[in-house]
């Protein structure tokens, strides 16, 4: 599915379109460079959710925790070099957990992501334009994958 953003505030509410589907345990996977609009579409799973509060990228922090209804762990693995990194700061607790994953530069660890996830790759075509393309990784995810085309259309 390839969604057409042509402003910030349609991918703000595509994000929060998808918030809206989210359950325990999914992980979604962000690809997409640096000012693809990774943190924006964030922020805009975080309204979906019904979260208040700064959603910021932890780019420094390497993962964000915020609490609501269900935790939403945030990870931005743009600064680690080593598998062993994730190891270190629980990875697989947290992806497979009582929570939502959300994963940023998940292509730096491939072989390290767990087995199903929603794939959503930000692809930046102008100054506030973005094709989002979005594909499932597992069967739990294919159902997430169908919610929200047939929430989209």
């Amino acid at each position: 599915m390839e969604i057409v953003s042509t402003a910030p505030e349609q991918t703000l509410s595509f994000g929060r379109q998808l918030g809206q589907l989210l359950r325990t345990g999914n992980v979604l996977c962000l690809i997409g460079d640096l000012g693809a609009g990774k943190t924006l579409f964030v922020q805009g799973i975080a309204q979906g959710l019904g979260l208040d509060g700064e959603i910021t990228s932890p780019t420094f922090t390497v993962m964000n925790v915020y609490e609501g209804t269900v935790p939403v762990y945030h990870f931005d693995l743009y600064r680690l070099e080593e598998p062993e990194q994730l190891m270190d700061i629980g990875f697989d607790e947290y992806t497979g957990g009582d929570g939502i994953a959300i994963i940023e530069w998940p292509d730096k660890f491939p072989g390290y992501m767990p087995d199903s996830y929603l794939r959503i790759e930000l692809v930046k075509t102008g100054d506030d334009s973005r094709i989002i393309k979005v594909s499932a990784q597992g069967a739990r995810h294919h159902l997430l994958y169908e919610e929200l085309k047939q929430a989209c259309s």
